[in-house]
């Protein structure tokens, strides 16, 4: 199962937070309960069950053994703070993703997916922000790459700023563009780094700029935001401007499929093939068009012109 990627754990651990958080016993556990005997009775899980969660949680490193309950160890952080999304980790968001897939036959048959659990924007940033560094480095040097002459750089949909932070910690001038939402979020922690943070669309924006980067936009957003989106970053950039959109692709990997199973799930959003998105690079005016591998990750880059680089 491609979250355990993200979470290090096994399917049968997932499921286990899933049905400790559905049911109440996680929350009792982390808050108020300190042995099974207080988890079952606060809970409607039986004491045999609630002792095998318990005891589950404790080999998985979520509480530990003191004198005669259980604690939250540091592990469990991300389970309950919520405050700084550096703090929540990849874990909340998984489960989140768990939760939509295990109504994914009622989605398939209605086209209408359920309402996202709570918390849901901010475990997703909270995964955004666990992004491996590796990774964000990769990402960021492919754009760099791409464009070597630009030096303001406006990072689209840029979630938790983990690239917006990459790109700033390089020297360059940046801006980052979410919604409100996440702008507010993550606004304190990225002020520090010097990040400029704007809320709204690429259109609203002053440019020119010379680079736009988004980092997994696309396999969020359905084609028409898509399409709107690069609408807008084009108005942005300059007339040499280059956009760099490294993404997921639908190319028949474990990944890809992860990203459809989980945007079908969602509602929205999705792998979509190199020469969909090429399509929507054109459309939105952009020339010299290409889609290839990030060396040592599972995304691509595709990368625009807004005018042919000789």
């Amino acid at each position: 199962m491609p979250m355990r990627d993200r979470t290090g754990l096994d399917t049968e651990a997932l499921l286990l937070l899933w049905a400790a958080r559905e049911t109440g016993v996680l929350d009792a556990l982390l808050s108020s309960a300190g042995t099974a005997a207080e988890v079952a009775a606060e809970t409607d899980v039986t004491r045999e069950a609630a002792e095998t969660a318990v005891q589950a949680l404790a080999d998985l490193g979520f509480v530990e053994r003191v004198r005669d309950g259980y604690e939250p160890t540091n592990r469990a952080i991300g389970l309950l703070a919520k405050r700084d999304v550096r703090s929540v980790g990849a874990l909340p968001h998984a489960l989140d993703e768990l939760d939509l897939l295990v109504d994914l036959p009622e989605t398939m048959e209605t086209g209408v997916p359920p309402e996202p659990p709570d918390d849901w924007s901010v475990n997703r940033l909270g995964a955004h922000a666990a992004t491996d560094d590796a990774a964000v480095r990769s990402a960021v040097t492919a754009a760099v790459h791409a464009a070597p002459e630009a030096d303001r750089v406006l990072d689209v949909c840029g979630g938790s700023g983990v690239y917006a932070a990459e790109f700033a910690d390089r020297g360059y001038d940046v801006t980052m563009l979410d919604d409100a939402e996440t702008v507010d979020r993550v606004e304190p922690m990225l002020r520090s780094r010097g990040v400029r943070l704007h809320p709204g669309h690429p259109a609203d924006l002053d440019g020119p700029y010379g680079l736009a980067f988004a980092g997994g936009m696309l396999s969020r957003v359905d084609p028409a935001e898509a399409r709107s989106v690069l609408s807008g970053v084009a108005d942005a950039l300059a007339d040499d401007g280059t956009v760099v959109l490294v993404d997921t692709v639908a190319d028949g990997s474990d990944a890809a499929v992860a990203a459809s199973v989980c945007g079908l799930a969602a509602g929205h959003g999705g792998a979509s093939d190199s020469d969909e998105i090429r399509s929507w690079l054109r459309d939105a005016g952009f020339a010299d068009v290409s889609v290839d591998a990030v060396p040592g990750t599972e995304r691509h880059a595709a990368v625009g012109h807004k005018r042919t680089v000789d």
